[in-house]
Formats: C-alpha cells, sequence, structure tokens
C-alpha cells in the first residue's frame, strides 16, 4: 500500500510539474485566472434579440518574408480577383456583403498594392486601416512615421477619413509583433513607453492588437472593450483599464477591442490539455462552426448592453499556406454558417462590419443610443470616400 500511495504521490507531483511547464511555455499564467474568473459574462434578458457583429481584421503584410516584387502582386491580386467572388451572395440583415478590414504595415506601403486593396474598398467589401512594426524606437520616430503613412493613404489612395473639423486623419490600428506600448517582457518590437498617448495624439481611435495569445504580449485583461489609460514612464499600460459601459462617458487613452480568448475543450493536445482559442484563422486553424459558436459564446460587449455582441478574428492574410482557408470553401462555409445560425431575424441578426463601423457601433452602445446596431456604422468616424487619385 505504501509503494502504490508513493507512486500516485510521484505521479501528480511529475503531473503538475508538467502542467506548470505547459503552462509557463504557452504564457497562461499572464490571463489563465482571468479567464476562470469569466467576469465579462452578463446574461441576456429573455425575449431579446441577439446582435452579432462579426469584424474580420487582416495584419496584411505582401512583403512577408521579403519575397521578390512579382511575388508581392501575386499576392495582393489574389485577394482583389478573388474576395469578391468568395462574397458572391452573402448577406447580412442590413443587406450587407462581408467586409475584410486590411491592417496595412507602414513599413510595406508600396502604392501599386494599396490601389488594388481601394478597388475592394470601392467595392463596399473593404476597409484600410494602420498596421505597424518597428523596433527600438523613438516618440519622434513613431510620431514621423505616423503622420507620413496617414498622410500618404488620404492624399494618395483617398482610404481614411478625416476630421472636417481639425482636419485631423482618423485610423485604427493593430501593433505587429503583438508589442502595443513596449509591451514585450524583453523590450521588442516597439521602444515606446508612451505609445498609447502617441496613437491618440496622431488620430488613432481604437486598437485591435489582442488577443495575442500565447505571445508574452498577451494581456491579463481579456474578452472585454475598455479604456486603458497610458502610464508614460511604464510600457503596457493597456494591460487592465476601464470598460466600455453604457452611460459611462469615455476615459483614458484609447478604446480596446479583443477578440475571444480562451480554452479549447473539446480539442486537447494529447488528449489532456485543451488548446489555446485566439480567434486566428488559418489553413491549421480552420474557422469551423464549433469555433464560430465559441466566439458569439464568449460574449464580448459593451456593459449593460450583453445582446450587442462583437466578434473580432484576425489572420495574416498574404501567407500563401493560409490563403486558400481564406479565399476558398472553409471560409466560404463559415460565412454560410453564420447567416444560417445566427441570422434568423428574431433570436438573431447578423450585421458584418468593418473595424471602424465596430468602433463606432460599440460608442453608440456606450451612449446608449437605441435601435438596430446596423443603423451605427458611421455614428463617430465617417467612411472614406476612396476616390480615385491622380
Amino acid at each position: 500500500m505504501g509503494l502504490l500511495i508513493a507512486f500516485a504521490l510521484t505521479f501528480l507531483l511529475l503531473l503538475a510539474g508538467a502542467l506548470t511547464l505547459i503552462i509557463r511555455q504557452r504564457n497562461l499564467q499572464i490571463w489563465l485566472w482571468n479567464y476562470l474568473r469569466q467576469g465579462w459574462r452578463a446574461p441576456v434578458p429573455a425575449g431579446v434579440t441577439r446582435h452579432v457583429m462579426f469584424c474580420f481584421v487582416d495584419h496584411y503584410e505582401p512583403m512577408w518574408k521579403q519575397p521578390d516584387h512579382a511575388t508581392e502582386c501575386r499576392r495582393v491580386a489574389r485577394w482583389r480577383q478573388e474576395y469578391p467572388q468568395l462574397c458572391a451572395g452573402l448577406r447580412d440583415a442590413d443587406g450587407r456583403a462581408p467586409i475584410h478590414s486590411f491592417f496595412y504595415p507602414e513599413e510595406e506601403y508600396r502604392p501599386e498594392h494599396l490601389d488594388a486593396l481601394v478597388e475592394l474598398c470601392r467595392l463596399g467589401l473593404g476597409e484600410i486601416e494602420i498596421h505597424l512594426h518597428h523596433d527600438h524606437d523613438t516618440e519622434a520616430g513613431l510620431r514621423e512615421k505616423l503622420r507620413r503613412f496617414t498622410r500618404t493613404l488620404v492624399d494618395r489612395h483617398d482610404a481614411l477619413p478625416v476630421d472636417p473639423l481639425t482636419g485631423q486623419v482618423r485610423w485604427a490600428f493593430i501593433h505587429g509583433n503583438w508589442a502595443l506600448d513596449n509591451g514585450h517582457p524583453d523590450g521588442s518590437g516597439c521602444g515606446v513607453d508612451n505609445e498609447l498617448i502617441v496613437l491618440r495624439e496622431e488620430g488613432c481611435y481604437v486598437d485591435y492588437t489582442l488577443p495575442a495569445a500565447p505571445d508574452p504580449c498577451q494581456t491579463s485583461t481579456i474578452n472585454q472593450i475598455y479604456y486603458a489609460t497610458d502610464d508614460p514612464e511604464k510600457p503596457k499600460s493597456h494591460d487592465t483599464g476601464v470598460r466600455v459601459k453604457v452611460g459611462r462617458p469615455p476615459s483614458g487613452d484609447l478604446m480596446l477591442i479583443q477578440g475571444p480568448l480562451g480554452l479549447m475543450w473539446r480539442n486537447r493536445k494529447f488528449g489532456l490539455i485543451p488548446r489555446i482559442e485566439n480567434a486566428d484563422i488559418r489553413t491549421s486553424s480552420p474557422p469551423t462552426p464549433e469555433r464560430i459558436d465559441a466566439w458569439i459564446e464568449t460574449g464580448i460587449h459593451v456593459e449593460g448592453k450583453p445582446e450587442w455582441i462583437f466578434v473580432k478574428i484576425h489572420t495574416h492574410g498574404t501567407q500563401e499556406r493560409d490563403t486558400d482557408t481564406l479565399l476558398g470553401t472553409p471560409m466560404r462555409q463559415a460565412y454560410e454558417y453564420l447567416q444560417q445560425r445566427y441570422n434568423d431575424g428574431v433570436d438573431w441578426k447578423l450585421h458584418y462590419v468593418s473595424a471602424r463601423e465596430m468602433y463606432n457601433i460599440a460608442k453608440a452602445a456606450e451612449q446608449g443610443l437605441p435601435g438596430e446596431p446596423g443603423a451605427y456604422r458611421d455614428h463617430v468616424v465617417p467612411r472614406p470616400l476612396y476616390r480615385p487619385r491622380s
């Protein structure tokens, strides 16, 4: 009997050690406690129609792995040619087709690539926002990059809105390598501790970087829409913040809208350890009905309005290994499932939204505005016109 007890204790110690190692390797210690608490959840009143705001953001990098120019052009051309085919016949509760938010990297700018994406935007199938990879940067360097690139997108492509009163260019943001506000533990991938302040002052109104798991840049705050206040002397000020709430005035430097993050209890490594669900779409992690249900079940919402559910998924759309998934049958079937399951007009209504539109609808919820969320797509920040430029 003593030998059996010793064996059992040894096994439990080994198991505990293995789990601790896995938790550290996947950086689960950053957010696991908040996931187990499920503190963002709220019940939806019976009989109330639930609205799903479905937003697909793309860390769109034609120069991924530094190919030749012809390869870059082929990557962009596939999206220009095949994305309209993917969306043909698909419509949400507002009669809108899926809309893809292309977060284009400042450091990869080529006018011919943006011109092709603008053509999709003119068809109502896309919008363009800001992506940036930088390292060991300074505040001055960051401001210069943002001002130059955003003005180029306005003056050359008419691809970002401009505040008519102030002349300020307005845009949404995704940070390259997840390192928003110098948030990587080793200090790489950014360098600017007051980045949230800089972003706000240069015209950014919302960030869509998260979730970043399993990367160590992941925040302890998960599955929320919230405001972060920058401490200019410290990194990763967005680790916590104040939830956006119906009737509560906005606070802080920047709104963050997070995508779903959790654990896949039915998809386990070695049959034991649940994999991380981080809303990333790839060939290795396609958008299955089970995942779609999980994203919506997560229930990300503006506090006080749980019937408006915000689902933000993401990808890196120019990597050849994933393009057939993103532009082919898996994504088409995902959209068809969304419309079949979550757009009956009674219990559910589906709304395909861009990153800009999702922000506007979140602001409408914050202000307690009545009616359908689709009415607020242009509530605060207007849509660019994408007029031809010489």
